[in-house]
Order: C-alpha cells, then sequence, then structure tokens
C-alpha cells in the first residue's frame, strides 16, 4: 500500500463528503467538486474522516493510483474549505491586465490586447495592474489557467520581461559584451 494513500483524510465540520458508487462528491462554503473514482479504489468514511482503500493486487499502478486518489480527495477537500490561490506579476513597460466580467483582458507587447476568458468557478483579482492574483475551489483548474496565462508571454531571461508566478526566480543572462577594440588583426 501506498504511504500516502493510507493516511486518513481529515474532513471539517463545513465540508460534506458524499460518496455515490465510484463517485465522489465535496461540497463546503467556497463550492462543489466532485471525482470519479477508478474500480480499485474505494473512499470509506468515517465520524470524521475519510480513509481510501485499494483492492489488494501486486501491480505497482494500483499503489500509485492508491497514493494519486488519496492526495485528490485531499486537495478537493482543502479547497471547499479554504481555497487555493496563484498569484501572477507581470513585468515590462506598459504590460498590465484588466478584468472585465468574465474576461481578462492582457497587454503585454503584442500589437494587439490577448482576451482570456475566465472559467467557471475561478475568480481573478488585479490588486495593482501588473499583479495577478488566481482564486478558487479547483487546485488543478486554478494551476492550469494560471499556467495557460503564463505562456501567453512568457518571462525572457534578458530584460525580465514577461508574465512569471511570484515566487518564481528567473535566471537572468548577459547581453552581448564588448569583446575587444573591434579593429582586426591581419597578419
Amino acid at each position: 500500500m501506498s504511504r500516502i494513500g493510507r493516511a486518513p483524510i481529515a474532513i471539517p465540520s463545513s465540508v460534506k463528503l458524499i460518496a455515490e458508487g465510484q463517485t465522489l462528491r465535496v461540497e463546503g462554503a467556497k463550492g462543489k467538486l466532485s471525482l470519479t473514482l477508478p474500480p480499485l479504489i474505494h473512499v470509506e468514511l468515517k465520524e470524521k474522516e475519510a480513509h481510501v482503500a485499494v483492492e489488494e493486487s501486486s501491480e505497482k499502478t494500483n499503489k500509485m493510483q492508491h497514493g494519486l486518489y488519496r492526495a485528490l480527495i485531499a486537495n478537493m477537500v482543502r479547497g471547499v474549505n479554504e481555497g487555493f490561490s496563484k498569484e501572477l506579476e507581470i513585468s515590462g513597460v506598459g504590460y498590465r491586465a484588466q478584468v472585465s466580467g468574465k474576461q481578462l483582458t492582457l497587454h503585454v507587447g503584442f500589437s494587439h490586447p490577448v482576451a482570456v476568458p475566465i472559467p467557471e468557478g475561478i475568480t481573478v483579482e488585479l490588486p495593482k495592474p501588473t499583479n495577478v492574483i488566481i482564486k478558487g475551489a479547483d487546485r488543478h483548474a486554478i494551476g492550469q489557467f494560471a499556467a495557460n496565462i503564463r505562456g501567453i508571454a512568457p518571462p525572457e531571461p534578458y530584460k525580465g520581461k514577461g508574465i512569471k508566478y511570484a515566487n518564481e526566480i528567473i535566471r537572468r543572462k548577459a547581453g552581448k559584451a564588448a569583446t575587444g577594440t573591434g579593429a582586426k588583426s591581419t597578419g
């Protein structure tokens, strides 16, 4: 059995976990999420804990799925209770973001602004025009949306212009340097 898979999942009092066959639904203050489990994975609900069980077999993939689905369920419980967030920073002259309705508009050095629709269940906040905070209950959806936004204008290593995660470190490269007097020696 997986070490991660054996660990019980603590369920806060504000979260409802409902197992119906192979479908698992989690409801809380921040939203509702559902997950379809593979046939070998089962969830056992006890008082304030959930235990993920896997049918015994010698296959390594079953053990890996045990830990994976335990982590996915734990993320769902945490997401509907507390929520997740990712922060992006936009750097560059004239680079900025705007939110209008369910659309994020990015001005990142192209000849036209880039409009990105905001998926359902995700909210986008702009404390400053160069800071984008993505919030929601589904950790995977938030990470994918943040990666899609970063992919529009990834940070470049020479001047650092582009969109990066708030905690990301961009390794800067030195530009062209003068290597001598410029006169060629013929001789």
